[in-house]
């Protein structure tokens, strides 16, 4: 049940619409808007990756002004509310920024709020942990989930103050969001400062390898261990890392599971520092993708949905991470994987053949000390990003809990 600040009220999103029977909609059914009628120029699409992602400036695909025209109801505009109505889970929300209006595609809500309602106000609402688990609540299917427009339009509560509080609450929030993407953007722009200064001293792998070594000849590739039904827990039970602990350039440690590895397995799995795993499957688009093993903690094996390479004596592994980052950075992996239905397979002997280059090691110490640079300036950032996110969710709470101005002196918030 929504607790509702005092002064406050209870709104469903078809209260926000108000009367205008175009105010709350959905993208076009399948049979209005066909992938024939995608144009490269015209009136943008908008689809849920740009909700997700909260970018409308590179639309995807465009229809004509004459089939627009025809799908003039699911039209939108700037400053409308963009929803996400499927996905795992459904939900995202964004305000549509463009100066260009645009057609919704399917699985999109789009809400256009009445007078008496702040628009930023109400995205910031629907991403509070309250918004989110009533959309879960409301969410149905299992291998695609999904929210009708029905159940969001009179089954969702959204509390809000009056219009003037609903402004100085989005303000605050809105400050917030714009020093966490700031922090984001910096954080991006040394991910390409290191990208870059590879490039400058070693040119692109694939094209400067081209016929040369490989990377079996720069180490050793090996395919982690599969899960036995006869070592689940017991007297060898040891933490393991998997596929959910590798992302880009990152191992997250939250979440490790355990498993039996005898003393042999042991020896033959256990991480070293300067190891680089990679996801052997994943979806298309996420396969290969590398971290560096810094012995962020002892006795960590790895399963068989990671690939372990371990750099031989000419290559250092910092030099060899800034390769396969590329790879996966411009799909070369997923060109190589063999796939299946949902998921793409590596696979550690397509690995060990990719090209590899080895250029000399003082070059390659050169760009470990600069690289190692922007990797500080990169930490200091997140953390500082870390420490804004977590003002946000403090804010966030207060602000819709009614008690962000309780610090201030009486008649201060007038």
């Amino acid at each position: 049940m929504t607790v509702v600040p005092d002064g406050w009220m209870l709104y469903t999103p078809h209260d926000i619409a108000g009367l205008a029977k175009d105010a709350l909609v959905i993208g076009p059914f399948g049979s209005n808007l066909k992938t024939s009628d995608y144009r490269d120029e015209g009136v943008p699409l908008v689809f849920v990756k740009d909700i997700r992602a909260e970018d409308f400036s590179r639309p995807r695909a465009y229809v004509s002004t004459t089939k627009a025209a025809e799908l003039e109801a699911h039209q939108v505009l700037p400053g409308d509310i963009l929803i996400t109505k499927m996905g795992d889970p459904p939900g995202d929300v964004a305000l549509y920024d463009s100066d260009v209006p645009g057609i919704i595609t399917a699985d999109c809500i789009r809400l256009r709020p009445t007078v008496g309602f702040d628009r930023k106000y109400l995205v910031h609402c629907l991403r509070t942990p309250n918004a989110c688990r009533q959309i879960d609540a409301i969410t149905t299917g299992a291998a695609q989930k999904k929210v009708s427009l029905d159940r969001f339009r009179t089954r969702l509560h959204i509390s809000a103050p009056p219009l003037a509080e609903q402004k100085r609450i989005a303000a605050v929030l809105d400050q917030v969001d714009t020093l966490r993407a700031k922090r984001r953007e910096a954080i991006a722009l040394l991910d390409d400062l290191e990208q870059s200064i590879f490039l400058d001293m070693f040119g692109d792998p694939m094209t400067v390898a081209s016929g040369a070594e490989t990377v079996a000849d720069a180490g050793v590739v090996q395919l982690g261990r599969q899960r036995a039904p006869k070592y689940q827990t017991g007297h060898h039970s040891r933490p393991y890392l998997r596929v959910a602990n590798v992302f880009e350039d990152r191992i997250d440690l939250d979440d490790v599971l355990q498993m039996d590895f005898d003393d042999s397995d042991f020896q033959k799995y256990c991480l070293k520092s300067g190891d680089i795993l990679l996801n052997e499957g994943q979806s298309t688009e996420l396969v290969g993708r590398p971290a560096i093993w810094r012995g962020e903690r002892e006795g960590m094996c790895f399963q068989n949905t990671l690939v372990r390479f371990q750099a031989g004596e000419r290559v250092l592994p910092e030099y060899a991470l800034a390769i396969f980052l590329r790879y996966f950075r411009t799909g070369e992996f997923s060109k190589i994987s063999s796939k299946t239905s949902s998921v793409a397979h590596l696979g550690a002997a397509r690995f060990a053949k990719m090209p590899f280059h080895i250029p000399p090691m003082e070059l390659q110490e050169k760009f470990r000390k600069l690289a190692s640079v922007v990797r500080q300036q990169r930490e200091r950032n997140a953390e500082h990003l870390a420490a804004l996110d977590e003002l946000s969710t403090s804010l966030q709470h207060r602000a819709f809990s009614g008690t962000l101005w309780d610090h201030e002196a009486p008649g201060e918030a007038a």
